[in-house]
């Protein structure tokens, strides 16, 4: 994915409704590059690892990719890894960067509203700032598709990402009070896997390049793979491309060629024949 942010206007509509969302963005910060980049965000919102920062609002980030260090007046300071998320409190200090070793890649969404201080306070803890989700590949798909819809900017697409985040979450919630060790190391292996698969969509690399750095041989995680979803690797991937493809003709005015470079396919007439052969239309005859 490639760097975003959107920093939202509110309406009177939106303050009614209880729950909005103020800002939404992707980072990827490189190995040694400096943290943050305050050009790309409001003098609201820009800070220094030496000052930290206070701001108005809820924010929840996740670290996709990566390492570093996130640190709040109302706990210790905690060590982030990748499939790491954190809650920002409005009117609490607080400061996070990336190791420099590592760099990071960060999905961020900001929101307020009186709903929202109520559930925030109903079942998230000020001092327990940071959960574990792990590689989660639904958490992935909710801010890939609040991104998507800001980008779009359909009429009432404000109230679509604000139940969107209600969902990420009750997501959030729901595995912060599950055991997750019962699963066995070859489930945790086919799910970062497929977490990995719906974060490198649009990249036409060959399955066995995104999965290299995974612990297990090739042959071995196509069969477990293949054992717990009931799919091997290579269709899971390729249902997840035309999944999206479906999603991008429905819910965006992109051209068919922007399309196949988004999710993956070399060209369009690879994409259409793909398509066609799967859902018996072409991608332009889906769409009308």
């Amino acid at each position: 994915m490639e760097n975003f942010n959107k920093y939202l206007t509110t309406s009177e509509l939106e303050e009614k409704w209880g729950f909005y969302i103020t800002t939404a963005g992707f980072s990827r910060i490189e190995s040694n590059q400096a943290y943050p980049d305050n050009r790309q965000h409001p003098t609201t919102h820009a800070f220094d690892w030496d000052n930290g920062r206070i701001l108005n609002g809820y924010y929840l980030i996740f670290i996709s990719k990566g390492e570093g260090i996130f640190e709040t007046e109302a706990a210790k300071p905690f060590r982030i890894s990748e499939g790491s998320c954190f809650v920002l409190f409005p009117g609490t200090w607080h400061r996070y960067k990336p190791d420099l070793n590592t760099g990071w890649e960060e999905y961020w969404i900001g929101f307020r509203g009186f709903y929202a201080d109520e559930l925030i306070r109903r079942f998230f803890d000020k001092k327990k700032p940071v959960l574990y989700t792990g590689l989660n590949e639904d958490m992935l798909r909710l801010y890939q598709s609040v991104l998507m819809k800001i980008k779009d900017a359909k009429p009432g697409y404000h109230q679509e990402i604000a139940g969107i985040t209600h969902q990420m979450l009750g997501l959030l919630n729901a595995m912060s009070n599950l055991d997750q060790t019962n699963a066995s190391p070859a489930e945790q292996l086919v799910l970062t896997a497929k977490f990995l698969l719906r974060e490198s969509l649009r990249e036409p690399d060959r399955l066995e390049n995104i999965i290299k750095d995974l612990p297990v041989s090739y042959s071995k995680f196509r069969k477990d793979f293949k054992r717990i979803t009931g799919q091997s690797p290579n269709q899971y991937q390729l249902n997840l491309r035309l999944e999206k493809v479906k999603e991008l003709l429905s819910i965006t005015r992109l051209s068919v060629s922007e399309i196949a470079y988004q999710t993956g396919f070399d060209s369009v007439s690879h994409l259409s024949k793909t398509f066609t052969k799967k859902y018996s239309l072409s991608p332009r005859a889906y769409r009308l």
